[in-house]
């Protein structure tokens, strides 16, 4: 992101008005389907929904699209509450149906679920129930209507939270008092690789070879280098429509893959709206025929991996004298360098490898404008005396809630000694 701006005044709603005039996902939203890839195969439709059907006439699609996408709203209070949730790799997101009686404006409105933990690798077989506690509400861009989407963390019929829900930890920390007073934002600038379904390679490259070298393709336009524009612009459109904070868009340096960018962002809502885009972007891929991957280096060779730099600041960063906050920040952020890495997301040290605007995932690093370093500070923040940082430690498959509360929790609650902290100001060149 070039700059952390306000974040908007609505940002404590859970629940995000939209126009009555506007729309879930149509077919008069694709243009194409993606599948250059193999000219054999042609699409049926491009509806809404992407219906695959054998030997069926086009009438029998038709009436089937027709009911996926019917509006109820006439005929019923109900709405359909889609409970989201972080399955058990940390990493995947599940989800599943269910009626609420009547439209809904805050979380706590919804009642507790549960779901089979045993077959998701979140609990045992002869134990296998977990509860799901609903926690932020977006508008549902595929079903439309008053139907939601609903983040949800898990937790043990106890109430205890089950190990993959780093929610429940992120909460404790943004609910902190220090924590509060300094209202940190988050921009997260999310990096992602459209691959083709049968052969997992990346999304308008050769099967089995390459394209040409890096170059042509970031910020690029035209069918030889911009490949998956549909899919990024559906996404934009659809988190835009579910009251996601999505601020950007754009094509990246290697072909096929892609960044869209979230915030900025108060606290635990950076960690509720990425999961929520996320799980938005699995469904459109889903729709398109199109694989999603996360993988923090999904080619290896000379292409740049996939991350997600967080874009961070705190109140005292952002008014005058916010520079010393930062460099303040920058040398705690050393002293725990191996802890941020170790929670920044799985594959991280192929991505980290000092080349591809990357820092070395061993050293610690800061500078202005330095692309390559751990830690970049912009030019305009040195100028002005304040603003923010960039951490480009993030893998793309990071856990936002891990990584916007250990940030929070490192520059704000954690005090090196001051030995420390002097040997360590020394290194980095930092006079604080």
């Amino acid at each position: 992101m070039a700059q952390i701006l306000a974040p908007p005044t609505q940002w404590l709603i859970r629940s995000t008005k939209t126009s009555p005039n506007a729309s879930p996902i149509t077919s008069n939203m694709w243009g194409s389907l993606l599948l250059r890839q193999n000219k054999k195969v042609a699409p049926t439709c491009s509806a809404k929904f992407r219906v695959m059907a054998i030997k069926s006439d086009n009438s029998t699609i038709n009436r089937l699209e027709g009911l996926l996408n019917l509006d109820v709203t006439p005929y019923t209070d109900k709405i359909i509450a889609e409970y989201i949730w972080i399955g058990g790799t940390g990493i995947d997101v599940r989800s599943k149906s269910r009626t609420i009686s009547k439209p809904v404006q805050h979380p706590s409105e919804l009642p507790k679920w549960n779901y089979d933990g045993s077959s998701t690798g979140q609990a045992p077989g002869e134990d296998s129930e977990v509860i799901l506690y609903p926690q932020a509400i977006f508008k549902d861009p595929f079903r439309g209507g008053n139907n939601i989407l609903v983040i949800c963390d898990a937790y043990t019929p106890a109430g205890e939270p089950i190990p993959t829900n780093k929610r429940h930890r992120a909460a404790e920390i943004f609910s902190n008092p220090k924590v509060q007073a300094e209202v940190p934002w988050y921009g997260i600038e999310q990096e992602y690789t459209l691959l083709q379904t049968n052969v997992k390679w990346p999304l308008g490259w050769p099967v089995g070879g390459y394209p040409g070298p890096q170059g042509p393709y970031y910020c690029s336009a035209g069918a030889d280098k911009s490949f998956g524009r549909d899919i990024s612009d559906a996404h934009y459109k659809a988190c835009l429509y579910a009251g996601i904070n999505i601020s950007g868009t754009n094509g990246e340096v290697m072909p096929g893959q892609w960044e869209y960018q979230v915030g900025p962002s108060v606290g635990i809502e950076a960690g509720d709206h990425i999961w929520a885009s996320r799980y938005i972007l699995e469904r459109i891929t889903e729709q398109a025929g199109v694989v999603l991957t996360l993988d923090p280096k999904p080619i290896s060779g000379d292409w740049n991996g996939a991350g997600a730099h967080t874009n961070y600041s705190t109140k005292s960063m952002r008014e005058d004298g916010g520079y010393e906050v930062i460099k303040k920040a920058i040398l705690n952020l050393s002293l725990r360098h191996k802890d941020h890495i170790s929670a920044y997301g799985e594959g991280n040290e192929r991505r980290l490898t000092g080349k591809h605007e990357t820092a070395s995932i061993n050293t610690f690093s800061w500078g202005v404008a330095n692309r390559g370093c751990s830690i970049r500070v912009g030019r305009d923040t040195e100028r002005n005396g304040k603003g923010y940082l960039e951490d480009r430690r993030p893998a793309s498959n990071m856990d936002p809630y891990v990584v916007t509360a250990l940030l929070a929790e490192t520059t704000l609650l954690w005090e090196p000694t001051l030995e420390a902290e002097a040997l360590a100001a020394q290194k980095l060149a930092l006079k604080v």
